[in-house]
């Protein structure tokens, strides 16, 4: 073992290992370690540029000499008598002789590896398991097979890691893949109710397990541990911290926080514009309309496809004039026969196969993906897009199938630009989305819109990424999954998050049961960052407009989907919803703000804004949206009661202005056409 100061890093070597530990942000701290000669110098998710005096650490070596070798001749007595420490505000590692760490806030301990092995065993363990900390399994080949233990906290509750489609807030106890998935974004950024947080700066398809007895990070393919800690005294402090070194979003456009519309495919120029048209006629503010998939040619052509959409600058020019921003749809998939695909092939821009079939992708075509891990590819997509919609005024990019998704997620099987895909797939859809956000920031023409994308990794907030929850079934149990997932992503620093409003799979959208649903949906999103209308409304019976084999003529598409869309009942109901959105505007602006200056999210669990009150840490079916309101969404069928819990202070009804003292469970009414919010006074 060897300890070794470098400036304001620590290096320690031991048996082939490398370690390097350095000051990275307010109370905050960087962990590298390898079993190559060095390392790989990827910064990942830590893209911002630190302060000079947030790089500053207190570094100590005890027990050796500075003359001393490596110590691997030295008895194991006296091995355990060498450790060092680093410093860097109220966090400190401690790495003991076996190159244990420990890690200390205010100089009380709250973390340790797992180590369960001859030498380093501080406490009772066992050291006859023979199992260390940080465990490397040699691929054939190269690289790393990485599992790195540490010690199980009990009572400790975990929050973050981004959008896993299940009814748990609190990740205690959970097993998480780190994998992008359709619904599934694996944002490896956990908040501890202990006061700190712990990023996973590795995107490697792998596994987070927060176990009872132990937690383990898994890494199928790598080259080097890497990961980020700091300490604070609230969730708000340690997000503030972990922002600063990931980024942080902009200020969304104020005009883009009222309604958004969409459907499964609008298939014609005339169709979207008969939709705005009837919104603007009925007085209804209408800030965004959507085009959504194959309203081009062949997947990978990226245009519009002329037969049905024969003049988008005419569209888009109406539809501002309206006040309508337009979105548009854009997939990462290209058919073999689409007019890009041998460019894209013969200059290596495509993810390959590494056997059997090239292909990728197989809905509507034979597909491949292309490889924004490519810089060439993404200047070629940026490019692309430009010419056949940006350049028509089309404002905003809807980035779908950004994970990307796969006909089988066989990530063995797939290899980018930056790497095979077990070492580096869970950072695509930062990348996919980073082309965009870089190709129209170089434009100069507005800041402040977003992308909506359907995954998204560590850091995608400073590339205005606008996660959505994906392809999501119509059910009161997905309703319930949407709240935790939401809060969740908020807490692993995305603050800008949103759903298809009553889900995205319906397959009799005449049902009474959907409609209460699509009405409990609504009264939830109006309390979200952004309150869009999407899904695919069944059953699929409209007849096509052509029977090309290509393009969007002969493909399908769902029921209407407008607010007008579901009977006058149910009209008035969103209406007057949207007409309190509209009256939120200029609070929800605010929020944009705060979440531009410190990475606050605008849904936010009770315990965020009370940290001090015990059972807000325990609270699942309620929220808060930004300081000011307490949200309680109806999330079962057929319920029009329910409790909720108002903390300690003075509380106003949303609906009527009754005020209440917090500190207790009060039971509130909520007939179909409302649910119970609470004003903080």
């Amino acid at each position: 073992m060897k300890f070794q100061e470098k400036g304001n890093i620590l290096l320690v070597s031991h048996q082939g290992e490398r370690i390097r530990i350095e000051a990275w942000g307010t109370d905050s701290l960087r962990i590298r370690a390898t079993r190559y000669m060095d390392f790989t110098g990827r910064d990942w998710a830590l893209t911002e540029e630190v302060p000079a005096e947030q790089k500053k650490a207190e570094i100590r070596i005890y027990g050796q000499s500075e003359n001393e070798g490596s110590g691997a001749d030295v008895d194991g007595s006296m091995q355990m008598k060498r450790y060092a420490t680093i410093q860097n505000g109220r966090l400190m590692v401690r790495v003991n002789g076996a190159g244990v760490m420990s890690f200390y806030r205010d100089d009380k301990l709250f973390l340790r590896e797992y180590y369960r092995n001859y030498l380093g065993t501080e406490s009772r363990e066992s050291c006859c398991l023979k199992i260390v900390g940080r465990d490397y399994k040699p691929i054939v080949g190269g690289d790393y097979t990485l599992t790195v233990r540490f010690e199980s906290n009990d009572k400790e509750k975990l929050f973050g890691m981004g959008q896993y489609q299940q009814p748990y807030l609190d990740l205690k106890g959970c097993v998480l893949e780190l994998a992008q998935r359709n619904s599934q974004v694996s944002v490896p950024f956990a908040v501890s109710s202990l006061g700190y947080g712990f990023l996973w700066n590795n995107p490697a398809v792998g596994r987070a397990s927060f176990g009872k007895n132990y937690t383990e990070w898994r890494a199928e393919a790598t080259k080097e541990m890497d990961y980020w800690i700091t300490v604070g005294d609230t969730p708000k402090d340690i997000i503030e911290k972990y922002t600063a070194v990931t980024g942080r979003t902009p200020v969304m456009n104020r005009e883009l926080l009222g309604l958004w519309q969409c459907k499964l495919r609008y298939r014609t120029q005339e169709e979207v514009l008969s939709v705005a048209r009837k919104y603007h006629e009925l007085g209804i503010p209408l800030d965004v309309i959507v085009i959504d998939f194959f309203h081009w040619t062949r997947q990978g052509d990226w245009q519009f496809d002329p037969e049905y959409w024969p003049d988008p600058k005419a569209m888009c020019d109406e539809l501002h004039a309206m006040g309508t921003r337009v979105m548009v749809s854009v997939w990462p998939t290209v058919d073999k026969k689409s007019i890009h695909f041998k460019e894209l092939s013969d200059r290596g821009l495509l993810i390959r196969t590494e056997r059997g079939s090239t292909q990728t992708y197989d809905f509507q075509g034979d597909c491949l993906e292309i490889d924004v891990t490519n810089p060439e590819a993404r200047e070629f997509l940026w490019e692309t897009c430009k010419k056949n919609y940006y350049d028509y005024g089309i404002d905003m990019f809807w980035l779908d199938n950004a994970e990307p998704d796969y006909a089988v997620y066989d990530f063995d099987n797939y290899r980018y630009a930056l790497g095979c895909a077990l070492e580096v797939s869970s950072i695509y859809p930062k990348m996919y989305t980073q082309t965009f956000y870089d190709g129209i920031k170089e434009q100069g023409r507005e800041k402040g819109l977003p992308h909506l994308v359907r995954s998204g990794w560590a850091g995608s907030q400073k590339y205005a990424s606008l996660i959505w929850s994906g392809d999501i079934p119509s059910t009161f149990e997905s309703l319930q999954d949407q709240l935790s997932a939401g809060l969740n992503m908020g807490l692993a620093g995305i603050p800008w998050w949103t759903t298809d409003i009553g889900g995205f799979m319906t397959w009799d959208v005449k049902s009474p049961e959907f409609k209460e649903l699509l009405l409990r949906w609504f009264e939830f999103a109006v309390f979200s960052p952004v309150l869009r209308m999407h899904g695919d409304r069944g059953p699929h019976d409209i007849p096509p407009l052509s029977d090309k084999e290509y393009g969007g003529g002969g493909l399908y598409t769902g029921q209407p989907n407008e607010l007008w869309s579901y009977g006058e009942d149910a009209f008035a109901i969103m209406k007057t919803w949207l007409g309190k959105r509209q009256a939120l505007k200029p609070y929800i602006e605010e929020l944009m703000e705060e979440a531009a200056a410190n990475g606050a999210p605008l849904m936010r669990t009770m315990f965020y804004e009370f940290p001090e009150d015990e059972r807000c840490w325990e609270l699942t079916d309620q929220y808060m949206f930004g300081h000011r309101y307490l949200v309680a969404p109806v999330l079962n069928a057929g319920q029009r009661e329910r409790e909720v819990y108002l903390p300690a202070g003075a509380w106003k009804s949303f609906e009527d202005g009754t005020l209440y003292e917090g500190g207790k469970v009060v039971c509130c009414d909520a007939p179909i056409e409302s649910i119970p919010v609470f004003e903080r006074v």
